[in-house]
């Protein structure tokens, strides 16, 4: 048993220096890529509009608000100021999303976001979406790689396809330190050990952001209140969890086999289905020693059995806000087909793992 498990990690690390490293390698060159052609364009965005200041800056070799989603696909958060005259409401009647109300007594002339604010006091997300929408699209045609950008059509989304290649969707959002919400406060499970008092606490002084996207639990059916939510979204604190032992390790293992073996039709499954489902294994295994280098093999196993499982349900709960289905709207065949794809990876892996080699 310990030779086949030993067995197992030794082909998952030598899977992880080879594929995983140059997979990493690969997308780090698009990134400069691509920040150079998005840098351009929000800096004549910032020229019409000096609200809209682009936040897309590199500390220790990492560009602050970009998410990779797939190799050729990104989203880069543009962190907006002053969000201080508004409270922040989330009461739970939209699952992911919260609103922005205008504090009482405060006059709507005190925001810097005046004509954004709706009769009833909510800073519409959709609203300052539009805008930025327009004044992206001016920016596109004036920049210095207008020959090499254009505009995604048919989405109140802000995307750019650069190079024929590549699609970048550009959020504005507000950051949120020192609260934490509502919908969330069930967080960390009293009778799970993990992530332990300390890491909890510098998890909820990351905070969350709030994103000004089309909040897919709302599936086309958005009544003006739900076009005025921003969608709660918790990247700096998710990445904060998978610090320490193979975590990180195994997350990258798992991108890497989504990308080479389950980018299927329908698009079931992304980058941050396999996020997740790290995060839910790190609770069923709550020990330090769990994620040792030489439980790889286990872990991964686990994971990809979770994947199979939540595939067959349809459902696969966000890790903060369990309320909210991250497979929603997904076709009910592409989870189908993803779950046969999954179970025919794992079984190889598991059976075979010299089958690495060829993965």
């Amino acid at each position: 048993m310990i030779a086949a498990q030993a067995k197992l990690v030794y082909h998952l690390n030598k899977y992880y220096n080879e594929k995983c490293q140059s997979r990493k390698a690969a997308i780090s060159k698009t990134i400069r890529e691509v920040c150079k052609v998005v840098s351009d364009v929000l800096k004549e965005v910032e020229v019409q509009e000096p609200r809209f200041i682009s936040s897309l800056n590199e500390m220790d070799n990492r560009f602050e608000g970009l998410e990779v989603i797939s190799p050729t696909e990104f989203e880069v958060v543009l962190y907006l100021n002053q969000m201080g005259v508004f409270n922040f409401v989330d009461d739970g009647s939209l699952p992911g999303c919260a609103v922005l109300k205008l504090s009482d007594g405060r006059k709507r002339s005190m925001s810097l976001w005046v004509e954004f604010i709706t009769a009833s006091g909510y800073l519409s997300a959709r609203k300052i979406r539009s805008r930025f929408q327009t004044l992206v699209a001016q920016a596109v045609d004036k920049c210095s790689y207008r020959d090499v950008v254009k505009m995604v059509a048919d989405t109140s989304e802000v995307k750019l396809r650069i190079r024929d290649r590549y699609v970048v969707q550009i959020t504005p959002a507000f950051k949120c330190t020192g609260i934490w919400p509502r919908s969330a406060a069930h967080w960390p499970l009293p009778h799970i050990p993990w992530p332990g008092p300390n890491r909890v606490a510098e998890v909820k002084a990351e905070g969350f952001n709030l994103l000004s996207k089309e909040c897919y639990s709302l599936n086309g059916k958005q009544s003006s209140a739900e076009s005025d939510a921003w969608v709660l979204q918790f990247a700096e604190a998710e990445n904060r969890l998978l610090l320490g032992g193979c975590r990180k390790k195994c997350l990258s293992l798992l991108k890497t086999l989504r990308d080479r073996h389950l980018e299927l039709p329908g698009q079931p499954l992304n980058n941050y289905h396999m996020k997740t489902l790290v995060s839910y294994e790190c609770e069923k295994h709550p020990r330090e020693s769990d994620w040792d280098e030489n439980c790889l093999g286990d872990r991964l196993n686990g994971i990809l059995l979770q994947l199979i499982s939540c595939l067959q349900c349809r459902r696969c709960p966000h890790y903060f806000l369990p309320n909210l289905d991250l497979f929603q709207g997904k076709p009910h065949s592409a989870l189908e087909n993803a779950a046969k794809q999954t179970w025919r990876l794992a079984r190889e892996i598991l059976t075979n793992p010299k089958s690495l080699e060829k993965l």
